[in-house]
């Protein structure tokens, strides 16, 4: 069994166990500890502290010289050595065989979360949904255009980064 399908079971018996439920990670991980089903190893304190990097380095916004908020922090999955791993790089700094991966990799995630929810839609329509089918769009073309419409009204990277997050709220 993999590692995934070991914590798909810790919360399939979570669930059987009669536990809250729908529930949270949070509940889910304490029971599981709670009642040993879950135990920390030393890899596990690394993976966590790698999760964090990437997350923080996901987060890391900078403006670019045209005022746009953009990620400083790219990573790119790439194989070394006969290895899969995923290299993190700075916009300002990575080469361009890095970015270039970096952004093709974003986009098919993009992609395939795109088909993953239009699956998930056409089956909640087709054999749960008792009421008007919900009906899903993926062509973002106005959505981008708002965005990016929205984002031309902030204030300049010399202003404070506090009031630039205040007028995105009040528009």
């Amino acid at each position: 069994m993999s590692h995934t399908e070991q914590l798909q079971s810790i919360v399939t018996e979570y669930v059987g166990a009669g536990q809250p439920w729908p529930a949270t990670t949070h509940e889910i991980a304490g029971w599981a500890l709670r009642t040993g089903r879950w135990q920390a190893q030393p890899a596990d304190v690394i993976d966590r502290c790698a999760d964090e990097l990437a997350h923080a380095m996901r987060e890391e916004i900078i403006r670019d010289p045209q005022g746009r908020t953009i990620r400083a922090k790219h990573v790119a999955r790439v194989k070394r050595r006969n290895k899969q791993m995923s290299l993190w790089g700075d916009i300002r700094t990575a080469d361009h065989s890095h970015m270039e991966i970096a952004f093709r990799q974003r986009r098919n995630q993009i992609v395939g979360e795109c088909y993953q929810l239009k699956n998930d839609v056409d089956s909640y329509n087709e054999n749960y949904n008792k009421e008007e089918p919900i009906q899903t769009v993926f062509d973002f073309t106005e959505d981008l255009g708002d965005l990016a419409h929205s984002f031309k009204r902030r204030p300049s990277a010399s202003e404070p980064r506090r009031r630039a997050s205040q007028s995105q709220s009040a528009s």
